[in-house]
């Protein structure tokens, strides 16, 4: 499994997942990551949902907008007011491999849908 995109809020998280190509064991990956991420933050109490949302991306417009909307969360939330001033997301990796510029999402000229899919 590769996770293409993620971020971590304080009561939810978003990532975009490829899986091999044989794999379709969306519970168990869920499962394994929920896990990881409550024993690296060492969280005693419960704060994952027993539901998750799967979407099979369609094109690489779909993961353009969707890998948008993992990294503009923060700011949709409140929590930041750019992307890059968020710690728990993989943007920072996509900024350095130059997929990203530093500065995006903390634009006031990006279109208004974003954040709001």
């Amino acid at each position: 499994m590769r996770i293409d995109a993620i971020v971590i809020l304080p009561d939810h998280l978003h990532c975009i997942w490829t899986l091999p190509e044989e794999d379709h064991d969306f519970s168990t990956r869920w499962r394994l990551l929920k896990g990881m991420v409550t024993k690296n933050r060492q969280i005693d109490t419960p704060i994952w949902q027993n539901r998750f949302w799967e979407h099979t991306l369609r094109d690489e417009s779909d993961l353009y907008n969707h890998t948008d909307y993992i990294y503009f969360n923060p700011v949709k939330h409140g929590y930041v007011h750019q992307p890059a001033a968020w710690p728990y997301s993989s943007f920072h990796r996509d900024v350095a491999r130059g997929l990203y510029p530093a500065d995006w999402g903390g634009n006031p000229l990006l279109p208004d849908d974003i954040g709001n899919e």
